[in-house]
């Protein structure tokens, strides 16, 4: 019998190798009471930039930033406040100049939204890709 495969909607915080935080403010919450969809987007950029732009590791070319090719993201349940949110996240697909993120939101452990993004490596002078450096896909193999 085969194993079911591991969906990002069955994932928990431990099957993302870079975690962070985001505190719920009231201002965040919509007129139904639960944080407002939007929100979630912001969070999940709050776990991208740990890892895209950490000044420890800067992993951006000079001259070259990352961009937003694509996001998708599923709403599970709701978040409420007050509270805090776990955002996980981890290296799905790693291209040439592109990269998979997959993440996932969770309150009280429990899985709230997922995504995955595609980011790509471009150079801002030519305005096209570029492909990483070796020390960037390093780190992003340490995701995987």
């Amino acid at each position: 019998m085969q194993e079911p495969e591991t969906t990002l909607e069955t994932t928990s915080i431990d099957d993302f190798p870079l975690r962070t935080y985001e505190k719920l403010r009231y201002v965040d919450t919509d007129r139904q009471g639960h944080v407002n969809n939007a929100v979630f987007a912001s969070m999940l950029e709050t776990g991208r930039v740990e890892l895209l732009y950490s000044p420890d590791r800067p992993l951006a070319d000079p001259q070259c930033s990352f961009v937003i090719a694509r996001l998708t993201l599923d709403l599970h349940a709701e978040i409420t406040w007050p509270g805090r949110v776990d955002i996980g996240t981890r290296t799905g697909r790693i291209g040439r100049s592109s990269l998979t993120l997959e993440q996932g939101l969770f309150q009280n452990g429990h899985c709230a939204a997922t995504a995955t993004t595609v980011i790509v490596h471009v150079n801002g002078t030519t305005r096209r890709s570029q492909a990483f450096s070796d020390v960037a896909r390093q780190a992003f193999e340490s995701l995987l």
